[in-house]
């Protein structure tokens, strides 16, 4: 059974101009032709067009498809070894591909999406993109970072401005507890660390009281996070972690 080279052209999704083109530099030539002289492909016609498409799908030059195609020491089993090593190659690297595409994505989508004015208006200064990749380094595999990651997408500029207010009336109770010398101990000082960890829970993730403990530690430990309450009042990063290991042991005894 032979096919004419529009039917060809159909089966194999190729322009008609494809396969004349194909003939005219002998990487195709139809078995056959009409009596009108018409190219009229056979079924090892097909086959061979299907090979060279495969590998033109993989990048490779016309001059080296017709090299590896018409090589007399060929195997049939050895081509197709080879031909399935190329496809599970170009496999891999498509899901490599994909994978970053998603991740590419994923990012964009759990972004804060919000215009540079409006970050800077509900952030000033500090830039939340700054230390995302960190964050995605050292707790992207943790369901609370996914849980945070999936809540802040959604938030608007007012949304960040209610935390951001939220934050600051919490962080100035706590420094007027320490202008009072309040002892961070005290049942005052533990009501706001609870209230600090609600807020927490209620705007990002589900913190624990193990959670919230790590927390205080960082908030001494890391010097970006300390600085950042030193200049609130000296001595507040160190009181705030004192009040939420107070009241993290009053609720885990």
């Amino acid at each position: 059974m032979s096919h004419s080279v529009g039917q060809v052209a159909g089966f194999a999704g190729v322009t008609v101009r494809t396969l004349h083109h194909y003939d005219d530099i002998g990487l195709l030539a139809p078995s056959e032709r009409s009596h009108a002289g018409h190219r009229r492909y056979s079924d090892a016609d097909l086959d061979r067009l299907q090979q060279i498409l495969f590998y033109r799908e993989l990048g490779f030059p016309l001059e080296e498809v017709a090299a590896l195609l018409d090589d007399p020491d060929a195997d049939p089993r050895a081509h197709l070894r080879r031909r399935h090593e190329l496809l599970t190659a170009r496999i891999e690297k498509l899901q490599k591909m994909a994978a970053a595409v998603e991740h590419a994505m994923e990012a964009r989508r759990m972004g804060i999406d919000l215009t540079p004015e409006e970050k800077f208006e509900v952030f000033g200064a500090y830039d939340p993109d700054r230390y995302e990749e960190e964050s995605r380094r050292r707790w992207g595999d943790t369901e609370p970072y996914r849980q945070s990651q999936r809540r802040v997408a959604s938030y608007t500029k007012e949304d960040w401005l209610r935390i951001k207010a939220e934050g600051a009336g919490n962080t100035n109770a706590f420094a007027a507890l320490m202008d009072a010398e309040v002892d961070p101990a005290s049942e005052s000082a533990m009501e706001l660390a609870e209230q600090h960890r609600r807020q927490i829970s209620r705007n990002f993730y589900d913190c624990t009281y193990e959670i919230h403990q790590g927390l205080a530690e960082m908030y001494v430990a890391d010097e970006r996070f300390a600085s950042t309450y030193e200049q609130i009042r000296p001595g507040l990063a160190a009181y705030l972690r004192e009040a939420i290991l107070a009241n993290a042991a009053r609720h885990t005894a």
